[in-house]
Protein backbone atom coordinates (compact mmCIF):
# COMPACT_ATOMS: atom_id res chain seq x y z
CA UNK A 1 0.00 0.00 0.00
CA UNK A 2 1.07 3.56 -0.57
CA UNK A 3 2.53 5.51 2.32
CA UNK A 4 0.39 8.30 3.69
CA UNK A 5 0.59 11.34 1.48
CA UNK A 6 -1.59 14.42 1.12
CA UNK A 7 -0.01 16.19 4.07
CA UNK A 8 -0.40 13.43 6.69
CA UNK A 9 2.98 13.93 8.33
CA UNK A 10 4.69 11.61 10.80
CA UNK A 11 6.43 12.99 13.88
CA UNK A 12 8.84 10.24 14.99
CA UNK A 13 10.95 9.72 18.11
CA UNK A 14 8.48 11.04 20.66
CA UNK A 15 9.42 10.72 24.31
CA UNK A 16 8.83 7.27 25.77
CA UNK A 17 6.84 8.80 28.57
CA UNK A 18 4.32 10.11 26.06
CA UNK A 19 2.84 6.61 25.71
CA UNK A 20 1.77 6.72 29.34
CA UNK A 21 0.34 10.27 29.23
CA UNK A 22 -3.44 10.34 29.63
CA UNK A 23 -3.89 14.09 29.09
CA UNK A 24 -2.23 16.71 26.95
CA UNK A 25 -2.20 20.51 27.28
CA UNK A 26 -5.05 22.08 25.42
CA UNK A 27 -6.51 18.72 24.32
CA UNK A 28 -8.50 15.70 25.41
CA UNK A 29 -7.93 11.99 25.73
CA UNK A 30 -10.15 10.05 23.33
CA UNK A 31 -10.74 6.32 23.69
CA UNK A 32 -10.53 5.22 20.04
CA UNK A 33 -11.26 1.51 20.21
CA UNK A 34 -8.85 -1.38 20.08
CA UNK A 35 -5.51 -1.69 18.38
CA UNK A 36 -5.04 -4.53 15.90
CA UNK A 37 -2.43 -7.25 15.59
CA UNK A 38 -1.89 -9.01 12.27
CA UNK A 39 0.58 -11.68 11.19
CA UNK A 40 2.78 -10.73 8.23
CA UNK A 41 2.81 -14.41 7.28
CA UNK A 42 -0.78 -15.56 7.85
CA UNK A 43 -1.21 -18.89 9.66
CA UNK A 44 -3.65 -20.43 12.15
CA UNK A 45 -1.45 -19.71 15.20
CA UNK A 46 1.37 -17.44 16.31
CA UNK A 47 4.72 -19.21 16.56
CA UNK A 48 8.02 -18.11 18.05
CA UNK A 49 9.88 -15.58 15.83
CA UNK A 50 6.78 -14.81 13.74
CA UNK A 51 6.63 -11.15 12.71
CA UNK A 52 3.41 -9.31 13.54
CA UNK A 53 2.08 -5.86 12.73
CA UNK A 54 0.79 -4.12 15.86
CA UNK A 55 -0.99 -0.84 15.32
CA UNK A 56 -4.25 1.01 14.81
CA UNK A 57 -6.49 2.22 11.97
CA UNK A 58 -8.44 5.42 11.49
CA UNK A 59 -11.10 6.48 9.00
CA UNK A 60 -11.99 9.88 7.57
CA UNK A 61 -8.81 11.63 8.66
CA UNK A 62 -8.80 15.24 7.50
CA UNK A 63 -6.17 16.37 5.07
CA UNK A 64 -3.39 18.23 6.95
CA UNK A 65 -3.69 16.25 10.20
CA UNK A 66 -0.40 15.59 12.03
CA UNK A 67 0.41 12.58 14.21
CA UNK A 68 2.98 11.97 16.92
CA UNK A 69 3.94 8.40 17.81
CA UNK A 70 5.57 7.08 20.97
CA UNK A 71 9.14 5.82 20.71
CA UNK A 72 8.88 2.07 21.34
CA UNK A 73 12.36 1.12 20.18
CA UNK A 74 13.55 0.81 23.81
CA UNK A 75 10.81 -1.68 24.57
CA UNK A 76 12.78 -4.50 22.88
CA UNK A 77 14.11 -7.28 25.11
CA UNK A 78 14.87 -11.00 24.97
CA UNK A 79 11.17 -11.85 25.08
CA UNK A 80 9.72 -9.52 22.45
CA UNK A 81 11.55 -7.36 19.93
CA UNK A 82 10.53 -4.32 17.87
CA UNK A 83 11.68 -5.29 14.37
CA UNK A 84 10.52 -2.14 12.59
CA UNK A 85 9.40 1.25 13.81
CA UNK A 86 6.25 3.17 12.99
CA UNK A 87 5.01 3.18 9.41
CA UNK A 88 1.83 4.74 7.97
CA UNK A 89 -0.12 3.24 5.07
CA UNK A 90 -2.85 5.05 3.17
CA UNK A 91 -5.82 2.75 2.56
CA UNK A 92 -8.25 5.09 0.82
CA UNK A 93 -8.47 8.74 -0.24
CA UNK A 94 -11.82 10.47 -0.87
CA UNK A 95 -11.64 13.96 -2.38
CA UNK A 96 -14.37 16.54 -1.79
CA UNK A 97 -14.50 18.67 -4.95
CA UNK A 98 -16.58 21.38 -3.28
CA UNK A 99 -14.26 22.03 -0.32
CA UNK A 100 -11.13 20.78 -2.06
CA UNK A 101 -10.27 18.78 1.05
CA UNK A 102 -9.61 15.06 1.33
CA UNK A 103 -10.64 12.41 3.83
CA UNK A 104 -8.19 9.58 4.28
CA UNK A 105 -8.50 6.06 5.66
CA UNK A 106 -5.17 5.03 7.14
CA UNK A 107 -3.43 2.58 9.38
CA UNK A 108 -0.14 2.78 11.27
CA UNK A 109 1.85 0.21 13.17
CA UNK A 110 5.12 -1.33 14.23
CA UNK A 111 6.46 -4.81 13.51
CA UNK A 112 7.19 -6.98 16.56
CA UNK A 113 8.47 -10.54 17.00
CA UNK A 114 8.07 -12.73 20.16
CA UNK A 115 10.84 -15.15 21.12
CA UNK A 116 9.23 -17.02 24.01
CA UNK A 117 6.02 -18.99 24.13
CA UNK A 118 3.18 -17.90 26.39
CA UNK A 119 0.43 -15.28 26.60
CA UNK A 120 1.37 -11.65 26.02
CA UNK A 121 -0.65 -8.58 26.97
CA UNK A 122 0.45 -5.81 24.65
CA UNK A 123 0.27 -2.25 26.02
CA UNK A 124 -2.25 0.30 24.75
CA UNK A 125 -1.18 2.71 22.05
CA UNK A 126 -1.39 6.44 22.80
CA UNK A 127 -1.01 8.65 19.72
CA UNK A 128 -1.03 12.43 19.63
CA UNK A 129 -3.21 13.98 16.91
CA UNK A 130 -2.90 17.62 15.85
CA UNK A 131 -5.89 18.71 13.80
CA UNK A 132 -5.65 21.30 10.99
CA UNK A 133 -7.31 23.90 13.25
CA UNK A 134 -4.56 23.46 15.89
CA UNK A 135 -6.48 21.33 18.40
CA UNK A 136 -4.42 18.56 20.03
CA UNK A 137 -5.94 15.24 21.08
CA UNK A 138 -4.54 12.02 22.45
CA UNK A 139 -6.02 8.92 20.83
CA UNK A 140 -5.80 5.83 23.02
CA UNK A 141 -6.21 2.37 21.49
CA UNK A 142 -6.74 -0.52 23.89
CA UNK A 143 -3.94 -3.10 23.92
CA UNK A 144 -4.29 -6.59 22.48
CA UNK A 145 -3.38 -9.95 23.93
CA UNK A 146 -1.74 -12.76 21.98
CA UNK A 147 -0.70 -16.33 22.66
CA UNK A 148 2.61 -17.50 21.25
CA UNK A 149 3.15 -21.22 20.70
CA UNK A 150 6.18 -23.34 19.95
CA UNK A 151 6.40 -26.50 17.92
CA UNK A 152 5.59 -29.47 20.25
CA UNK A 153 8.18 -32.24 20.50
CA UNK A 154 7.08 -35.80 21.28
CA UNK A 155 9.91 -36.91 23.56
CA UNK A 156 8.64 -40.51 23.56
CA UNK A 157 9.11 -41.03 19.83
CA UNK A 158 11.60 -38.31 18.99
CA UNK A 159 14.72 -39.60 17.26
CA UNK A 160 17.59 -37.17 16.65
CA UNK A 161 19.03 -37.11 13.14
CA UNK A 162 22.28 -35.80 11.71
CA UNK A 163 22.29 -32.55 9.83
CA UNK A 164 21.22 -33.15 6.26
CA UNK A 165 23.40 -32.12 3.39
CA UNK A 166 22.43 -29.61 0.73
CA UNK A 167 19.49 -30.55 -1.47
CA UNK A 168 20.59 -31.16 -5.05
CA UNK A 169 17.85 -30.44 -7.54
CA UNK A 170 17.94 -32.09 -10.99
CA UNK A 171 19.18 -29.98 -13.85
CA UNK A 172 16.57 -28.72 -16.30
CA UNK A 173 16.98 -28.25 -20.05
CA UNK A 174 16.60 -24.47 -19.65
CA UNK A 175 19.65 -24.45 -17.35
CA UNK A 176 21.93 -26.47 -19.62
CA UNK A 177 20.73 -24.97 -22.92
CA UNK A 178 23.08 -21.92 -22.80
CA UNK A 179 26.07 -24.23 -22.29
CA UNK A 180 24.98 -26.51 -25.17
CA UNK A 181 24.43 -23.52 -27.45
CA UNK A 182 27.82 -22.09 -26.56
CA UNK A 183 29.49 -25.45 -27.21
CA UNK A 184 27.95 -25.79 -30.67
CA UNK A 185 28.74 -22.18 -31.60
CA UNK A 186 32.34 -22.70 -30.54
CA UNK A 187 32.49 -25.97 -32.49
CA UNK A 188 31.17 -24.29 -35.64
CA UNK A 189 33.66 -21.44 -35.30
CA UNK A 190 36.57 -23.87 -34.92
CA UNK A 191 35.34 -25.91 -37.91
CA UNK A 192 34.99 -22.76 -40.04
CA UNK A 193 38.50 -21.58 -39.12
CA UNK A 194 39.99 -25.00 -39.92
CA UNK A 195 38.13 -25.06 -43.25
CA UNK A 196 39.43 -21.61 -44.22
CA UNK A 197 43.00 -22.56 -43.29
CA UNK A 198 42.70 -25.76 -45.34
CA UNK A 199 41.38 -23.90 -48.40
CA UNK A 200 44.13 -21.30 -48.13
CA UNK A 201 46.86 -23.94 -47.89
CA UNK A 202 45.39 -25.82 -50.82
CA UNK A 203 45.37 -22.70 -52.98
CA UNK A 204 48.94 -21.88 -52.01
CA UNK A 205 50.08 -25.41 -52.88
CA UNK A 206 48.28 -25.40 -56.22
CA UNK A 207 49.79 -22.11 -57.25
CA UNK A 208 48.06 -19.45 -59.35
CA UNK A 209 44.89 -20.49 -61.15
CA UNK A 210 45.35 -20.59 -64.92
CA UNK A 211 42.22 -19.59 -66.78
CA UNK A 212 41.48 -21.46 -69.98
CA UNK A 213 40.76 -19.51 -73.18
CA UNK A 214 37.11 -18.63 -73.70
CA UNK A 215 36.78 -20.70 -76.88
CA UNK A 216 38.12 -23.84 -75.14
CA UNK A 217 35.59 -23.47 -72.33
CA UNK A 218 32.76 -22.87 -74.82
CA UNK A 219 33.64 -25.82 -77.05
CA UNK A 220 33.87 -28.14 -74.04
CA UNK A 221 30.40 -27.12 -72.89
CA UNK A 222 28.92 -27.39 -76.37
CA UNK A 223 30.33 -30.91 -76.73
CA UNK A 224 27.99 -32.07 -73.98
CA UNK A 225 25.00 -31.49 -76.28
CA UNK A 226 26.36 -33.67 -79.07
CA UNK A 227 23.50 -36.20 -78.96
CA UNK A 228 20.06 -36.40 -80.46
CA UNK A 229 18.61 -37.46 -77.10
CA UNK A 230 18.05 -33.74 -76.48
CA UNK A 231 15.84 -33.45 -79.54
CA UNK A 232 12.75 -34.93 -77.90
CA UNK A 233 10.14 -32.23 -77.17
CA UNK A 234 10.42 -32.39 -73.37
CA UNK A 235 14.22 -31.77 -73.54
CA UNK A 236 14.36 -29.17 -76.29
CA UNK A 237 14.13 -26.21 -73.91
CA UNK A 238 17.20 -27.39 -71.98
CA UNK A 239 18.98 -28.19 -75.26
CA UNK A 240 18.55 -24.72 -76.80
CA UNK A 241 19.07 -22.93 -73.47
CA UNK A 242 22.36 -24.74 -72.92
CA UNK A 243 23.67 -23.97 -76.42
CA UNK A 244 22.68 -20.28 -76.48
CA UNK A 245 23.82 -19.63 -72.89
CA UNK A 246 27.24 -21.08 -73.74
CA UNK A 247 27.50 -18.79 -76.79
CA UNK A 248 26.35 -15.82 -74.67
CA UNK A 249 29.15 -16.50 -72.15
CA UNK A 250 31.67 -16.77 -74.98
CA UNK A 251 30.50 -13.47 -76.55
CA UNK A 252 30.73 -11.74 -73.17
CA UNK A 253 34.27 -13.03 -72.60
CA UNK A 254 35.42 -12.49 -76.20
CA UNK A 255 33.89 -9.06 -76.96
CA UNK A 256 33.16 -7.60 -73.49
CA UNK A 257 29.42 -7.41 -74.18
CA UNK A 258 26.97 -8.10 -71.32
CA UNK A 259 25.35 -10.81 -73.42
CA UNK A 260 23.94 -12.78 -70.47
CA UNK A 261 21.62 -9.88 -69.58
CA UNK A 262 20.70 -8.82 -73.12
CA UNK A 263 17.98 -9.91 -75.52
CA UNK A 264 18.76 -11.57 -78.87
CA UNK A 265 18.16 -8.31 -80.75
CA UNK A 266 20.43 -6.36 -78.39
CA UNK A 267 23.25 -8.92 -78.65
CA UNK A 268 23.37 -9.02 -82.44
CA UNK A 269 22.75 -5.29 -82.67
CA UNK A 270 25.97 -4.82 -80.69
CA UNK A 271 27.84 -7.35 -82.86
CA UNK A 272 27.01 -5.60 -86.17
CA UNK A 273 29.93 -3.21 -85.67
CA UNK A 274 32.32 -6.13 -84.95
CA UNK A 275 34.36 -7.71 -87.73
CA UNK A 276 32.36 -10.96 -88.06
CA UNK A 277 31.31 -12.64 -91.26
CA UNK A 278 27.82 -11.39 -92.11
CA UNK A 279 26.51 -14.81 -93.12
CA UNK A 280 27.84 -16.35 -89.89
CA UNK A 281 26.27 -13.53 -87.88
CA UNK A 282 22.89 -13.98 -89.61
CA UNK A 283 23.03 -17.75 -89.13
CA UNK A 284 23.83 -17.35 -85.42
CA UNK A 285 21.06 -14.77 -84.98
CA UNK A 286 18.61 -17.20 -86.58
CA UNK A 287 19.77 -19.90 -84.09
CA UNK A 288 19.04 -17.55 -81.19
CA UNK A 289 15.62 -16.61 -82.54
CA UNK A 290 14.67 -20.30 -82.92
CA UNK A 291 15.90 -20.92 -79.37
CA UNK A 292 13.68 -18.07 -78.12
CA UNK A 293 10.66 -19.71 -79.77
CA UNK A 294 11.41 -23.01 -78.05
CA UNK A 295 12.19 -21.46 -74.64
CA UNK A 296 9.48 -18.81 -74.43
CA UNK A 297 6.78 -19.68 -76.99
CA UNK A 298 6.71 -23.44 -76.22
CA UNK A 299 7.52 -24.12 -79.87
CA UNK A 300 8.59 -27.65 -80.84
CA UNK A 301 11.51 -27.58 -83.28
CA UNK A 302 11.77 -30.17 -86.06
CA UNK A 303 14.81 -32.39 -86.62
CA UNK A 304 16.34 -30.08 -89.21
CA UNK A 305 16.48 -27.23 -86.70
CA UNK A 306 17.82 -29.51 -84.01
CA UNK A 307 20.53 -30.93 -86.27
CA UNK A 308 21.71 -27.45 -87.32
CA UNK A 309 21.73 -25.87 -83.84
CA UNK A 310 24.96 -27.31 -82.42
CA UNK A 311 27.08 -27.00 -85.62
CA UNK A 312 26.03 -23.34 -85.93
CA UNK A 313 27.15 -22.58 -82.38
CA UNK A 314 30.46 -24.42 -82.85
CA UNK A 315 31.06 -22.61 -86.13
CA UNK A 316 30.49 -19.23 -84.52
CA UNK A 317 32.97 -19.95 -81.71
CA UNK A 318 35.72 -21.40 -83.91
CA UNK A 319 35.39 -18.76 -86.65
CA UNK A 320 35.47 -15.79 -84.30
CA UNK A 321 38.35 -17.29 -82.36
CA UNK A 322 40.28 -17.91 -85.60
CA UNK A 323 39.81 -14.29 -86.58
CA UNK A 324 41.19 -13.25 -83.21
CA UNK A 325 44.29 -15.43 -83.75
CA UNK A 326 44.84 -13.88 -87.17
CA UNK A 327 44.50 -10.37 -85.74
CA UNK A 328 47.05 -11.12 -83.01
CA UNK A 329 49.46 -12.64 -85.58
CA UNK A 330 49.14 -9.53 -87.79
CA UNK A 331 49.90 -7.29 -84.84
CA UNK A 332 53.06 -9.28 -84.11
CA UNK A 333 54.27 -9.01 -87.71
Amino acid sequence: MKRAVLYICVIMSMAAAFAQTRTSPGGTVIESGEAFIRQLTPRDSILIADQLLYGFSLKDVSDGTLFGFPDLSKASNDTITVVRGWKIDTLKVVRDKASRHSLIDMEAGIVIAPFEEGRYQLPPLAVQRILPDGRIDTLVFAGKSMEVMTMPVDTATFVPHDIKGQIRYPLTFAEIFPYLAGFWVLTLLVAAICCLISIRRKRESEGPVIREPAHIVALRKLDKFRSNKYWVPEKQKAFYSGITDTVREYIESRYGIDALNMTTAEIFGSLKDVDIDKDLLAESEELFERADLVKFAKYTADDSWNAAALPTAVRFVTSTYQSQVEEEAGDVL
